[in-house]
């Protein structure tokens, strides 16, 4: 059967509110990406701390799990325009207090949690939209796109945050990511006012209802936790850049941001749709296993390289979303990609105070292997479960799959 034809990224920007959802999300990351690498520059200077250092990147992911468990149901229940407009503004004024001087650093670590648990609700919202936007049939064109741009983002954030941290301030870089926040909402508005999808107002009850619906289906529990599990623990490899080589964190985040780049304009633009299924698990594989040689302190043109072939199997996760989309009503869209994004900024953030602690009792590099060898782990536990019960191999849809759902 032939493939389907998809959406060019040309045809995506002559669509009614892509370009300001795209524009608003790409200052939001470009925030994030700055204010995370001065934030944990900064606690690392206070404390030399590794546990700390990643824990304030990425310890607003924990909080996430606070969000998806008691207000998710919000991602369907709220009117997206004033939502995302709202979280950016939050963010705004959250990063512009931790520029503040003197601020205690228990102090920026309830920040960030803040910061952590009101963004529970940006992913749903944000993905949610882009549904409605694009369609189900659009969504992995438009999702490739956006994790391209959040690559790029990603590269000139940490390039420009990096030289900004060394020559200037951490807290100078806080404010400038504070600035960007403030656009990110500007941005936002220019979004046409949708009704949200589903009535009712947001509650507890509403959301623990989606999260049992959307887990009971055993295909749904493996994409879920092929999207959490393994990616959460490479990312607590990328939490020790900082402590591994505090004047090459940036170099080394931004080339993870550039093989994450490749990997997703490969799945998203330049594969067939007959093939993207097939390359789930051995992406997964490329994401962990270059990590595997760190504990021997390679040089750093060497480790450069590794960390940006590793983020090349980032891709994998278009491949999962597609089907998660594909499993999902759509009533629920919105939910099932909060909960995705949800879970997987939690793990991630279990991951990174994993991945601190065990560098605190070894080394950073030490740590990136260990933690590399769980995500390889982790990706063949799921495959032999999943295949035990999907005759076509686990990881990968099925058509009885996609009917028992």
């Amino acid at each position: 059967m032939p493939d389907t034809p998809r959406r060019t990224y040309a045809d995506l920007f002559r669509t009614p509110e892509f370009s300001p959802l795209f524009l608003s999300s790409s200052a939001n990351i470009a925030a994030q990406t700055v204010s995370g690498l001065a934030l944990g520059t900064l606690v690392f200077r206070a404390t030399e701390s590794p546990l700390l250092s990643a824990v304030s990147m990425f310890g607003p992911a924990l909080a996430q799990v606070l969000g998806a468990t008691f207000f998710l149901s919000g991602a369907d229940r709220l009117p997206p325009r004033a939502t995302l407009a709202g979280l950016s503004l939050s963010f705004a004024a959250a990063t512009a207090a931790l520029a503040l001087p003197g601020l205690p650093v228990w102090a920026m670590l309830v920040i960030v949690l803040v910061e952590g648990l009101i963004a529970s609700l940006g992913g749903g919202v944000r993905w949610g939209l882009l549904t409605e936007i694009l369609a189900k049939d659009g969504y992995l064109t438009g999702r490739s796109l956006f994790n391209m741009m959040s690559g790029l983002m990603q590269i000139a954030g940490y390039a420009t945050g990096g030289v900004l941290v060394v020559l200037l301030s951490p807290r100078l870089c806080l404010l400038l990511a504070a600035g960007l926040y403030g656009t990110s909402a500007a941005l936002a508005l220019r979004l046409t006012r949708r009704p949200p999808r589903v009535a009712g107002r947001p509650s507890v009850r509403a959301t623990w209802r989606a999260n049992s619906l959307l887990w009971s289906a055993r295909p749904r529990r493996h994409v879920y936790l092929a999207l959490w599990v393994p990616n959460g623990l490479v990312v607590g490899c990328e939490s020790l850049f900082v402590s591994y080589d505090p004047r090459a964190a940036g170099t080394l985040f931004a080339c993870g941001a550039l093989g994450m780049l490749a990997g997703d304009v490969t799945i998203g633009r330049l594969l067939p749709a007959r093939l993207r299924p097939r390359l789930g698990i051995p992406l997964l594989v490329l994401l962990a296993a270059p990590y595997l040689v760190l504990f021997l302190r390679p040089p750093l043109p060497l480790t450069a390289v590794l960390v940006g072939l590793a983020s090349v199997g980032f891709g994998a996760s278009l491949v999962q979303q597609e089907r998660l989309v594909t499993l999902t009503p759509d009533e629920l869209s919105g939910h099932a990609l909060g909960l995705h994004s949800a879970g997987m900024l939690t793990m991630q953030g279990l991951a990174a105070v994993l991945a601190g602690t065990v560098a605190q009792f070894t080394s950073p590099a030490t740590a990136m292997s260990v933690m590399a060898l769980a995500s390889l782990t982790v990706t063949l536990t799921l495959t032999a479960a999943s295949r035990r019960g999907a005759p076509d191999g686990g990881l990968l849809p099925t058509r009885a799959a996609v009917r028992s759902a």
